[in-house]
């Protein structure tokens, strides 16, 4: 049992060698460390810290984590008698209380007509397993640059993550998902949307594309339009994380005009062969991926080939504005080979394969919008609740959470829809749906990092300390906006699927 002091026995202790505080009812003896206090001597004793209750001064600076730290705790050298700690750090598995940091299904009291008890035991299952194991590495590696660590793929490949989030399908026949807890045939969407969502919330932007999202984009394509003996041969290693793949469809020269690529594949004089010359640039995963689903002009238009790592095939990294961790390469195709059997779907119907794919693309991207806001929410509300400017805490929140709640609510009827519909009626009616919501979604997200910075002042902008997932939002937000397609873009593509099904007798 810790030893209990009274706020009288801490008050004797505020001198230059000899000094406690308090912070949260727990009692801390820093005469030790206060040479070592980054903010120097002078701000435990001029600030009137010493031998005080430190915990406003404290949390006004420092955040909670800070005192889970190995060198912090030990510290703590007792309680204050008759007095209850209040403030708790992060607990694997929670729900957070604070105001819309959580979608409205998750909230005690609160109704929704899509998700069912198995949805709910699952998020608490996937959110358990975040919190404990993707959390504390996504930290580390965020900020070191390296790859996700394949003990992590491995723990994900013992519950089958890495298949859950290719969504619903055959793949998932006689798999065991998250240790039993879903049967393969009553997988859905909303359970693929709360998996993705979980996962956003380890708050690291590079590392979280790191996270094998160049699986998520991908393998798909593989999946839909690959012959049975290259699923065969391909899907089961990639789902269990033993080799890696990616998706290669962007060019220096050509984004979001895929039709306008230049990377080349033609046959080889025996006609078993590709041959594939060109380059492709920001490519998620690259870095370190075997398999590069790959977007090529062929004599008969555009055409999707799967290619391996070998011969002819060079990845450098990209150097971007958020982490290398997520393994983003320039590569070049100098002369590389790949089978025949490796076309995904039919030569020259590329265009079918790439609209099919960016749908469920541009989904996920919606769901990691709208969670990582919430995140950013949470944090605001927290801070603007514990800081005070000119004596008074900051309660002036410019919180858009109109935008946010109705991000959810859009996102969750799409869900529904995708949950009703062939995949074939999906890429027919919810191209421009989905397209519209990705550039809402990552609009909304953009004012969302706008306004944190403001809430949160320099240390929204300084790279540690309070305000560091601010920083970061704000630094990388905009990868949401011009991955799987810019908003302007989407914006054209979904008043154009509108105009299709326009009735031509339509007149005011």
């Amino acid at each position: 049992m810790s030893q209990q002091f009274t706020f009288e026995d801490v008050s004797k202790h505020n001198k230059p060698g000899d000094i406690w505080v308090v912070i949260d009812a727990k009692v801390y003896d820093l005469s030790r460390f206060s040479d070592m206090h980054p903010g120097g001597l002078s701000v435990l004793l001029d600030e009137e810290v010493a031998g005080q209750d430190a915990t406003e001064a404290f949390y006004g600076l420092h955040r909670a984590e800070v005192l889970e730290r190995p060198q912090y705790k030990r510290l703590q050298i007792g309680v204050i008698a008759g007095e209850q700690s209040v403030i708790t750090g992060i607990v694997p598995g929670k729900i957070s209380k604070v105001p819309y940091a959580e979608p409205s299904w998750l909230v005690e009291g609160y109704h929704s007509p899509y998700y069912t008890e198995n949805h709910r035991k699952f998020q608490k299952a996937m959110r358990q397993f975040v919190d404990e194991n993707i959390y504390p590495e996504a930290q580390v590696k965020e900020e070191d640059g390296t790859r996700v660590s394949q003990e992590l793929v491995d723990k994900m490949s013992a519950l089958n993550i890495h298949a859950m989030r290719m969504g619903p399908g055959k793949h998932l026949k006689g798999l065991a998902l998250m240790g039993g807890l879903v049967k393969p045939e009553e997988f859905d969407y909303f359970h693929e949307l709360i998996l993705t969502q979980e996962i956003t919330r380890c708050g690291a932007r590079g590392y979280g594309d790191g996270l094998l999202s160049g699986k998520v984009i991908g393998l798909p394509p593989v999946l839909t339009f690959g012959s049975e003996e290259l699923k065969a041969r391909v899907v089961p290693e990639v789902l269990q994380g033993k080799k890696f793949i990616c998706l290669a469809i962007s060019e220096a020269h050509a984004g979001s005009d895929v039709m306008g690529l230049q990377t080349t594949a033609v046959k080889s004089e025996d006609g078993k062969e590709w041959i594939i010359n060109g380059s492709k640039k920001w490519i998620t995963n690259g870095t370190f991926s075997d398999y590069f689903t790959v977007g090529c002009k062929t004599e008969d238009g555009f055409t999707v080939i799967l290619v391996e790592r070998g011969p002819g095939v060079e990845t450098k990294p990209i150097k971007t504005s958020y982490s290398a961790s997520a393994g983003t390469a320039y590569i070049t195709f100098d002369n590389a080979r790949a089978p025949i059997g490796n076309t995904l779907g039919e030569e020259g119907g590329g265009i079918f394969v790439m609209l099919s794919n960016f749908n469920h693309e541009r989904w996920v991207m919606c769901c990691g919008s709208a969670r990582g806001q919430r995140a950013i929410v949470e944090e605001c509300m927290k801070w603007s609740a514990q800081r005070k400017a000119f004596g008074k805490p900051l309660n002036s929140l410019a919180i858009i959470r109109a935008k946010l709640a109705g991000t959810q609510s859009w996102l969750e009827n799409v869900t529904y829809q995708m949950c009703n519909m062939s995949y074939r009626q999906q890429a027919a009616k919810l191209v421009g749906q989905i397209a519209f919501l990705k550039a809402y979604a990552t609009s909304c997200a953009q004012e969302t990092a706008a306004d944190a910075v403001q809430i949160f002042g320099g240390r929204g902008i300084t790279r540690t300390g309070m305000g560091r997932f601010i920083e970061h939002y704000h630094r990388t937000v905009a990868f949401d906006a011009l991955l799987g397609g810019a908003e302007d873009v989407l914006r054209d593509l979904g008043v154009r699927q509108a105009l299709r099904v326009m009735p031509k007798g339509s007149r005011l």
